[in-house]
């Protein structure tokens, strides 16, 4: 999909129907001048409901949409006619997204499991009629409730991808390769920064019966986590995935110790939690060195994480990759 088809973040106002009044009536009728109340209640107004649609991977079918508006309840008549509920809205999202208060930042609901329905605004409840209220000693009540307003909000509905491995790592560091490498899946690939301005998704195949959903996600720089290059926008798209691959190219200017480092760094300081997540280093463009220099590297290495020298060009450390990441999701 083109880049600028990929859309993460829409900000709509949406409002759910008001509840319909209820009726003040009372029954007239041949013979029955003064018949007792039949006023009916008022309907509900309409939810509005996500619903998770996994044919979808990205927001852009509301890209354009700014107000989603649910159906008013009808109000109730006489004869006890209740009034017609609200037609409710359904919003088809894909998995992933998060619904947020755009004021207060407080999330209301995610969606994450195929099939989901959340409803994300109620509709207020019709008005009871002035039949509801008569009793034996108040017989004729000449009043009945009013319906419930509707709510009305801004919403802000944000996308995080869901991936089962995903790829950190600074602009070329090889990310694209690997993932055309070990997928069927095309990202732009090229020797410059952020070739990846959106997150590719593609399976891995690491034997027969065996799967797993890989993301690429845009090139992290130094300031990520106060918003720098594509800031929170690449961040937030890490939190779902089940296992992170940091992946530091061998032909790096900085020790392959310091870039991991500031690679968990940036991480640890948008979300802590992100370093609870099993994780795995990739030594990447492992062809442009020879087996002494990477004899010679493996001392700097950085401690506490597993690591393995790779080539997406070469095919060198590919499947041993799969072969642990798969293992790895399955612990």
């Amino acid at each position: 999909m083109a880049d600028q088809n990929f859309v993460d973040y829409v900000k709509i106002m949406f409002r759910s129907g008001k509840g319909g009044a209820g009726s003040v009536h009372f029954y007239r009728g041949p013979g029955t001048p003064k018949g007792g109340p039949d006023g009916g209640d008022g309907g509900r107004g309409g939810h509005i409901i996500l619903e998770a649609e996994p044919q979808e991977w990205t927001l852009l079918s509301l890209k354009y949409t700014k107000h989603i508006f649910a159906e008013d309840g009808q109000n109730g008549r006489g004869g006890l006619k209740t009034g017609s509920d609200g037609k409710d809205i359904i919003v088809k999202v894909p998995l992933g997204t998060v619904a947020k208060d755009a004021e207060t930042g407080e999330v209301m609901l995610e969606i994450t499991e195929p099939g989901q329905r959340e409803t994300l605004l109620p509709g207020g409840r019709g008005g009871k009629g002035n039949n509801f209220f008569k009793t034996s000693t108040h017989q004729a009540p000449l009043y009945a409730q009013p319906g419930e307003p509707a709510i009305e909000t801004w919403v802000v509905l944000e996308l995080k991808v869901l991936a089962d491995v995903g790829l950190v790592g600074f602009p070329n560091a090889g990310k694209s390769t690997l993932l055309s490498a070990v997928t069927a899946a095309t990202p732009k690939i090229g020797d410059y920064p952020f070739t990846t301005l959106t997150p590719q998704l593609g399976i891995v195949k690491v034997r027969e019966g065996q799967t797993f959903i890989m993301a690429d996600i845009p090139g992290i720089i130094e300031g990520a986590h106060e918003g720098r290059g594509i800031g929170h926008r690449f961040l937030r798209h890490i939190e779902r995935n089940s296992i992170l691959l940091f992946m530091v190219p061998a032909d790096t200017e900085r020790t392959i110790s310091d870039e991991y480092n500031i690679l968990v760094n940036e991480l640890e300081q948008f979300n802590p939690e992100l370093l609870d997540k099993p994780r795995l280093l990739a030594i990447t463009k492992c062809d442009l060195i020879d087996a002494d220099l990477e004899k010679m590297l493996r001392p700097t290495l950085p401690k506490g994480v597993e690591t393995l020298f790779i080539s997406s060009w070469t095919n060198k450390g590919l499947q041993p990759l799969k072969d642990k990441l798969w293992k790895m999701l399955n612990e």
